[in-house]
C-alpha cells in the first residue's frame, strides 16, 4: 500500500486547525473520510461541507456509533484524549490519536490496555515517524554509515500567541512547551536510541499561567549515548536536529519533523548524501496509512511507533515534568 487507500473509512473527531491539516491530506492523497463529530451540530455540519464529508455528528458520541465509520483520528486537546480514546475504542474502532498520547503514562497504559483487549489498533500520531526522510534516516543508522551513533541534538522552538487563553499557556488544555513541542526531539531521540537510563530537566516557567516556557533535557543511556534536547513555546529557535556518529553525521534540516531534506556528512566532513525528495501534501496521510497497513495485515502495532513505546515515551515525559514540578489538575 502507497499513499493512496480505500480500505477503512475515517471518521475525524474534533474540528481544530490540525484536523483539517489531517483531513486535507487524507483527502489530497485519495483516501475516505465518511464522517466528522463535533460537540455541536453547526460546527460539525460547518466542517463537513467545508471538505464534502457525508456525515456531520452533534456529538462525539454519535460518530463513534456511526456504522460507516472504522477508524477515528482523534484531534482534540490532549487533556481530552484519555476519554475520546476509551470512546472511540469502546465502540469497537480503531483509533490514531494526537500526539501527546495522553497526559500522562498511566492514562496511555489504560487506552493501550484497552485497544488489546478490544483487538483494535490505537496508534499515536506522531506523524514524524513515518515522513520518508526519517524512513531515510533510520535506513542510513542501519547501515552503518554513521558507525557508532553516539549524540541525537534537537529543538522544537516555537514563538506562539500570549494569550493565557491559549492551547499552549493554558494549564487547562494541557499547556506548555514539554508536551505539545518537547514531545518531537523526546520521540526522536526514542526513536534513535530507545529508552533512556537517565533523564535530566530544567525548566522555566511562564510569568503568565505557570507553565513551562522552556525545558532543556538531557538523556543518557546505557551505552553511553546522549540526547541533548531543547523546547520553548515564546522563542522561535532554528528546529533543526543532528545525529552524529563516530564516522559522519546527519543533519536535518528545519523544520526537522516535517516532511524536509537532510544531509549526510562523513568523518572528514565531506558530503556522502543530499536528501531532498518533495512530498505530497503536509505529510499527515502515512500516519494514516500506517494504521491501515498494520489493520489489513491483521496486526495491532507496527515497528514504527508501538503502542508499548508510546506509553514508555510518557514515562519519561513524566519523569522530566516530576523534575520540573508540572502537574495538571485534568491528570486521571
Amino acid at each position: 500500500m502507497g499513499t493512496v487507500s480505500d480500505s477503512l473509512r475515517w471518521g475525524i473527531l474534533g474540528t481544530g486547525w490540525i484536523a483539517s491539516e489531517f483531513t486535507q491530506d487524507l483527502l489530497a492523497n485519495g483516501m475516505t473520510i465518511t464522517a466528522v463529530g463535533s460537540r455541536t451540530q453547526e460546527s460539525a455540519d460547518a466542517y463537513a461541507a467545508k471538505y464534502g464529508i457525508a456525515t456531520a455528528h452533534p456529538s462525539y458520541e454519535a460518530l463513534v456509533a456511526d456504522p460507516n465509520v472504522d477508524a477515528i483520528y482523534i484531534s482534540t486537546p490532549h487533556p481530552f484524549h484519555y476519554d475520546n480514546a476509551k470512546l472511540v475504542l469502546g465502540a469497537g474502532k480503531h483509533a490514531l490519536v494526537e500526539k501527546p498520547f495522553t497526559l500522562n503514562a498511566g492514562e496511555a497504559r489504560e487506552v493501550v490496555a484497552l485497544a488489546a483487549e478490544k483487538k483494535l489498533v490505537v496508534l499515536e500520531a506522531m506523524w514524524t515517524r513515518w515522513l520518508p526522510h526519517m524512513i531515510r534516516v533510520r535506513e542510513i543508522i542501519a547501515a552503518g554509515t554513521l558507525g557508532d551513533v553516539r549524540t541525537v541534538i534537537a529543538d522544537h522552538d516555537q514563538d506562539l500567541p500570549d494569550d493565557p487563553k491559549h492551547r499552549i499557556l493554558n494549564p487547562d488544555l494541557g499547556g506548555g512547551a514539554l508536551l505539545d513541542l518537547g514531545i518531537y526531539p523526546v520521540s526522536l531521540a526514542w526513536d534513535i536510541f530507545g529508552k533512556p537510563t537517565s533523564v535530566t530537566a530544567i525548566s522555566s516557567a511562564s510569568p503568565i499561567t505557570g507553565v513551562d516556557r522552556q525545558t532543556a533535557i538531557l538523556l543518557g543511556y546505557d551505552g553511553g549515548q546522549q540526547a541533548v534536547l531543547h523546547t520553548a513555546l515564546d522563542t522561535l529557535g532554528p528546529n533543526t536536529a543532528a545525529i552524529i556518529g563516530t564516522k559522519g553525521r546527519i543533519e536535518i534540516d528545519s523544520v526537522w519533523y516535517t516532511a524536509t531534506s537532510f544531509t549526510v556528512y562523513d568523518e572528514n566532513n565531506t558530503v556522502v548524501e543530499k536528501y531532498n525528495q518533495p512530498v505530497v501534501s503536509r505529510g499527515m496521510q502515512y500516519e494514516a496509512v500506517a494504521l491501515e497497513q498494520i489493520v489489513a495485515a491483521g496486526a495491532l502495532e507496527g515497528r514504527e511507533l508501538p503502542p508499548s513505546e508510546t506509553v514508555e515515551i510518557m514515562e519519561t515525559l513524566d519523569e522530566i515534568r516530576r523534575q520540573i514540578g508540572l502537574r495538571y489538575a485534568a491528570e486521571h
